[in-house]
This record gives C-alpha cells, sequence and structure tokens, in this order.
C-alpha cells in the first residue's frame, strides 16, 4: 500500500465501535444477498502512475470479466490518500461498494469491524482454494487463528533501485548491500543538485513501512507479543533515528523530501535528481515517467551487515494489495466470481505484468514473465527476507501514528532542528498515547 491520513486513527476507532450495528456493502442489513445479480461496484486502488492509467489497465479487463458472465462491473479507482477513510466510512454506513481493493497492512484492522466476507475454506474452494497462495501473501490478509478477511491479488517487496550512470560517473562499482555502503555512496552522488538517495518524508506510510524494517534489523517490534503496543523500545528508537538520519545526519536526503507524499520520490528518480529510490516494485511507475529499463539497477535493500535473511537481516516488509468483499453485497454470487476471475492465472499474468508486481498465484508466479532479473530480486525477498507487518487490529492507528512521528521528525531535519535519541523518544512516547486503551 502507499499512503493514509491521519485522519484516519478517528475513523479506525468509530468503526471498530460502530462494528456491531453495521457490516457495509450496499445496505446495512448486515447480510449479503443476489438481489442485484447483473451489477458489481469496485473500489480499486491507484496502482499506476495516475489514476487514469489504472483505468487503461483495468478496464478492458473488466468488459471480459461481462463478456464472460453478463455481470457489468462499475469502476472507480481511489487515490490512497482517501482510500482508507472511504473504506471505514462505509464499514460504518453501510453504503459501500461490493467489491474493493485493500492495503495488505489494513486487513486486520478492516477485519476487526466485521464488515468484510470471511475466507473460510468453503469461500475459499469457490476461487479454486486456499492453497494456490504464496503463504508470504496469506500471511497479511487478517489476524493469526481467524479466517482470512480478503484475498492476496498483488504482491510486492521493497528493492533498492540506482541509477546506473550516476553510479558509474561516480566511480561506484555495484550497488551497496548495507546501509554504511550506501550511506558511503550517498556521499559521493550527492553533489552538483543531485542527491544520494530519494524519500517520501510526509507519507505516513512509507515511513512506517522503513521503519518498521529498520526495527526489525536492531531486533526490535512496535508490538509486544500479546499485541500491546511497544513503540519506545531502544531497538525501535534506534531505527527510526538511523533512518531520519539519512537525512538529519547523513545529509543524503534532500531536505525537499521532508514535504514529498505521493510519489515524488519516484519522479525525481526517473529524472536523475536522485540516484537511488527505496520503493515497492516501481518499474512500471518508472517507465510511465520516461526512464528505460537498462538505466537502472535493481538490488536487495540493505541490511546492517552480512545478507539478507531471516531474523534482523529482515529487509522488507511484505508489500501488497487484498481484494476484499463487503459481507453485505447484493451480488454476493458476483462478487465470489469477480474475485476468482481476478485471481486466475490468466488475470494475474496480465494485472502483475502491468503493475510491474509479483502474482501471489503460485502458479501464475511460475510463469516465465516473472523470471526477469528484477522480478528475481522481489520474489528472492519476498520467500527469505520479507516479514508482514503486525496483523493486530489497531494496525491502522499504528501506521498513522508511528507514519505521522516520523513525518514530524523529517521536518525537523529539514528545518535544521536536531534529531536526538531524546527527541525520537519523546515522538515515540506521544505516538504511543495515542493508541487506543486496552
Amino acid at each position: 500500500m502507499r499512503s493514509i491520513r491521519a485522519a484516519a486513527v478517528g475513523a479506525v476507532t468509530m468503526s471498530l465501535a460502530l462494528a456491531a450495528s453495521a457490516c457495509g456493502g450496499g445496505s446495512s442489513t448486515g447480510g449479503g444477498s443476489n438481489d442485484s445479480p447483473k451489477t458489481l461496484t469496485y473500489w480499486a486502488s491507484n496502482q499506476g502512475a495516475s489514476i487514469a492509467v489504472d483505468k487503461k489497465v483495468l478496464q478492458p479487463e473488466l468488459d471480459k470479466f461481462e463478456e464472460q458472465t453478463g455481470i457489468k462491473v462499475k469502476l472507480e479507482v481511489v487515490p490512497w490518500s482517501d482510500l482508507l477513510n472511504r473504506i471505514l466510512t462505509a464499514t460504518t454506513s453501510g453504503q459501500g461498494p461490493d467489491v474493493l481493493n485493500i492495503g495488505n497492512t489494513w486487513s486486520a484492522s478492516l477485519q476487526a469491524t466485521g464488515a468484510l466476507l470471511p475466507w473460510d475454506a468453503k469461500n475459499f474452494d469457490k476461487i479454486g482454494g486456499k492453497d494456490r497462495f504464496v503463504d508470504s501473501a496469506l500471511g497479511s490478509t487478517g489476524a493469526q487463528g481467524k479466517d482470512p478477511a480478503a484475498v492476496p491479488l498483488y504482491s510486492m517487496a521493497y528493492a533498492l533501485y540506482y541509477n546506473k550512470k550516476l553510479f558509474a560517473d561516480a566511480g561506484i562499482a555495484k550497488p551497496p548491500a548495507t546501509w554504511d555502503e550506501l550511506i558511503a555512496d550517498g556521499k559521493k552522488l550527492s553533489k552538483g543538485g543531485t542527491w544520494g538517495l530519494g524519500a517520501e518524508g510526509s507519507n505516513p506510510s512509507e515511513n512506517i513501512h522503513h521503519t518498521f524494517v529498520f526495527a526489525k534489523q536492531h531486533g526490535a517490534d512496535f508490538f509486544t507479543a500479546d499485541g500491546k503496543p511497544d513503540f519506545t523500545s531502544d531497538g525501535a528508537v534506534a531505527a527510526v533515528k538511523q533512518y531520519v538520519d539519512l537525512m538529519a545526519k547523513d545529509k543524503i536526503i534532500a531536505p525537499g523530501n521532508a514535504e514529498y507524499a505521493q510519489n515524488q520520490s519516484v519522479s525525481d528518480f526517473a529524472k536523475g535528481k536522485n540516484a537511488m529510490l527505496l520503493w515497492q516494485s516501481a518499474s512500471s511507475n518508472l517507465k510511465s515517467q520516461g526512464m528505460s529499463d537498462d538505466a537502472y539497477g535493481i538490488a536487495p535493500m540493505p541490511v546492517q551487515s552480512g545478507t539478507p535473511g531471516t531474523g534482523t537481516n529482515v529487509n522488507s516488509m511484505v508489500a501488497g494489495i487484498n481484494m476484499a468483499v463487503f459481507k453485505n453485497t447484493h451480488n454476493l454470487d458476483g462478487a465470489t466470481k469477480f474475485v476468482k476471475f481476478m485471481t486466475g492465472d490468466a488475470e494475474q499474468k496480465i494485472l502483475n505484468t502491468a503493475y510491474s508486481t509479483i502474482p501471489p498465484v503460485k502458479t501464475a508466479q511460475a510463469d516465465a514473465a516473472f523470471n526477469t532479473p528484477a522480478n528475481a530480486v522481489l520474489k528472492d525477498t519476498l520467500a527469505k527476507s520479507a516479514v508482514a507487518l503486525p496483523q493486530v487490529a489497531d494496525e491502522s492507528q499504528f501506521e498513522t501514528a508511528i507514519g505521522t512521528a516520523v513525518k514530524e521528525l523529517f521536518a525537523d531535519a529539514a528545518a535544521g532542528r536536531a534529531v536526538t535519541t531524546a527527541s525520537v523518544k519523546a515522538k515515540l512516547e506521544k505516538a504511543q498515547q495515542q493508541m487506543p486503551k486496552k
């Protein structure tokens, strides 16, 4: 997923409070039906460089579904800045789409509202079975011990994208494998209006994704084993500081990046303004902005030392998009058929190729189309060194609280204010106080 707004905190809390009385979908009755068997509404997340690009990708596939089934799908592509709040409003009002995309990190939070159709064995059988999907993708579909709240649609992982010409001009022979190497290379590359690394300092989701990985590399987590917030451990504080220090101390990120919130760092990389980019499955986005595939390389995200792997050498969160059905849809059979269509081998190849993502369906992922060098890095990361964000009911609040704290720290760094261990801990303490009390 990409970004969420701070207002989501209140909306999530409201949705949890009202979940018992409203279940989303086309009515407030709380139960699905087949009253409208010939139509579906679908909220798609903005995956491409623009909403227009997504419509161009998706509409032919929706037309194909209508030809096969006689069911017309009304498409709305929703920007990431609006998507979570739109969904939460639908869960409380009972007025929403039949089928929707959700960021996979939201699965447990939205599951807790009771608004989404549970994907039990019977429902999975209708789309070909649960065992069609890779384990890493299934790990981000809801809380452990419960039936998934959604079905994997697109899988992504973070990687390091680097500009080959800028590296060659700086005399750098290979991409950095550790953070110390990245900082050293970044300093060589930060000159003449070019910066070593791009970031999205005003994007809470990007902030939480990176600080989560740094925390894992410091042997820390943001929640205890029983699901309670634990934002101020030494490892968590060190993780946040290390990330913000790429701007504040190491000076390899432009101060203006503190205000970036939605794809600006990708655009800068495509234009040669940044030599490196840490991003989820960026190839299609870069291509749409005029950057040729041979202009950049792709390498695993750095670790503290050694090579990526399990434990403290985690180098990505399990990124991706899931597909969910509102439980009280007016076309339950049609919604199920649509999920089956979108997760079928043929559509998985078409859609994941269009978005440079990895199919979460095993047979589609094994297709030769996804055996490119770039995809090899992403698939290897997902298989060996990526971990799902906490699948807890408070996950959405966690993303907003920590993501906003990091945003504020980047603003401090851009303004020349000191980012110290004490100031980082104070921001994280404030974020923890914003979490729901148990």
